[in-house]
């Protein structure tokens, strides 16, 4: 009875997945999940993901864990006046001594931006307004990545920061995945893009997990359905995200002649 009553639940979870934001997953709707669909049983064995929502109806998604591990080793970084996509929940989660929180969105019906602009032609944001610029996985979904990158830059002012995840292993996005999920990243890639712009000296770059941990994101598994040593234990060479951090240099000050 137990059984069929789990397998209920599952299915209500199925069919709710795409219509709730994860933030509505009960926390025993997730355990029910990763009970009913083991992840020690179902990784490479699998032809189907475990979740096909990278987790979220599971527990915590393994990228996001690794995004809110760059972001906590920077927080001092995260102050001033800050720029965030889609909404300020790290700003507010992470900063330290926030003047202004402000959000970039391309669609005009979040009502949390605060600024409507496409950032790879993002010229209607004046330059040298943000100190700090949360720009996390994002990149993938701009084909013209280098002109994103460049006004980002342009945009913060100068010792500003730039604090950007980008996915290096990821399923596509379900819906839009195959016409507008452009890039995949590695450190090597990250660093060419980010210099080029920011400069040689201004720009660490930093990746973020293993093979299992590679692994087990690919599959759907949560954090949840992973030890400590499995997510924590880091290989460049298999890298689940990329972590940048670049700082804008200060002007260089007037010569008197």
């Amino acid at each position: 009875m137990a059984q069929g009553v789990s397998r209920k639940l599952v299915a209500l979870a199925d069919r709710a997945g795409e219509r709730f934001a994860p933030e509505g997953w009960p926390r025993l709707r997730m355990l029910v999940r990763r009970l009913r669909r083991p992840a020690r049983l179902g990784t490479l064995g699998r032809i189907r993901p475990l979740s096909n929502i990278w987790g979220f109806d599971r527990g915590t998604p393994v990228d996001r864990y690794y995004i809110e591990s760059f972001l906590a080793e920077r927080r001092a970084e995260i102050r001033g006046r800050v720029l965030e996509v889609k909404d300020s929940g790290y700003t507010a989660r992470f900063g330290s001594g926030v003047d202004a929180a402000e959000v970039l969105d391309i669609d005009p019906s979040n009502s949390l931006a605060t600024i409507t602009a496409d950032l790879s032609a993002a010229h209607s944001i004046a330059s040298d307004q943000f100190d700090c610029f949360i720009l996390t996985q994002t990149l993938q979904f701009i084909y013209d990545i280098q002109s994103a990158v460049k006004h980002a830059h342009r945009i913060l002012r100068p010792s500003g920061v730039l604090l950007a995840t980008l996915p290096s292993v990821s399923r596509l996005v379900p819906r839009g995945g195959l016409t507008g999920d452009f890039w995949r990243f590695t450190p090597a890639s990250c660093t060419a893009l980010f210099e080029g712009v920011f400069g040689v000296g201004q720009v660490e770059v930093r990746a973020y997990g293993n093979m299992t941990s590679a692994i087990a994101f690919l599959a759907g598994a949560a954090v949840e359905d992973l030890r400590p040593d499995q997510l924590d234990t880091r290989d460049d060479y298999f890298p689940v995200l990329i972590g940048v951090r670049g700082r804008k240099q200060e002007q260089a000050a007037a010569v008197p002649r």
